[in-house]
């Protein structure tokens, strides 16, 4: 028997012994234990590494696969009102970076550093270059 073959039968044994929930909680405390090694910006470089590989190994067509079966196993989970919720909170979201982000482009220096074509597409109906309040 090799090492790794006797590492993997001690995996299986104590995977066995703790069960699902037990190996789980294991397994976050290691990721807790390595994202504070890492700090935030260490992880998160990590985890988009990760879901690269994964999608390289997937192709495009099984990577959105793959979100479609987890948007609907959360769907599942939060029954139609949280799923609606949930969504509701996300527009919210994006309606304050939107926000947020005007905001620093007036901070910027606004409209004069536009390009002709962002002018025109932050003018709207009006013909104005800002909206009226």
């Amino acid at each position: 028997m090799t090492v790794q073959e006797a590492g993997k039968m001690g995996g299986e044994i104590r995977k066995e012994e703790l069960g699902p929930e037990g190996y789980s909680e294991i397994g976050k405390m290691g990721g807790e234990v390595r994202k504070e090694q890492l700090g935030h910006e260490g992880y998160s470089e990590m985890g988009k590494k990760g879901g690269e590989a994964r999608k390289e190994q997937l192709g495009p067509e099984g990577y959105s696969e793959m979100g479609k079966m987890g948007g609907e196993a959360r769907k599942e989970q939060l029954g139609p009102e949280g799923y609606s919720e949930l969504g509701h909170k996300g527009g919210q979201r994006v309606k304050q970076l939107i926000e947020e982000g005007k905001r620093a482009e007036a901070d910027e220096g606004g409209e004069e550093g536009m390009s002709e074509n962002e002018e025109s597409k932050g003018r709207g109906m009006t013909g104005h270059s800002k909206p009226r309040h």
